[in-house]
């Protein structure tokens, strides 16, 4: 056990326009990239990187080139394992 929590939200399909973080941070990741060749990574990482507003929003962006297993199954003891528990903070 690492002891770490998270909190996980799920917004179902078609209610991204909802979705703050799309709102608040990725029209200004698209503004900042507008019109410039998305060629490879590098760039890629470096126009989100470096967006900013002028209410003092600033984005971080990291590369992680780590290799995930894909397909993963889990047996239902694992499940059984995981401590999860529903939220009330987002309502319905």
């Amino acid at each position: 056990m690492t002891g770490l929590e998270i909190h996980m939200s799920h917004f179902p399909p078609g209610t991204s326009k909802w979705n703050k973080i799309e709102h608040r941070l990725f029209c200004f990741i698209s503004k900042n990239w507008q019109g410039k060749p998305l060629i490879d990574i590098e760039t890629i990482i470096d126009l989100i990187g470096s967006t900013k507003t002028k209410k003092g929003l600033t984005v971080h962006c990291d590369f992680d080139s780590a290799k995930y297993p894909v397909q993963v199954k889990l047996t239902d003891e694992q499940i059984e394992s995981i401590n999860m528990s529903e939220c009330d903070e987002l309502g319905q």
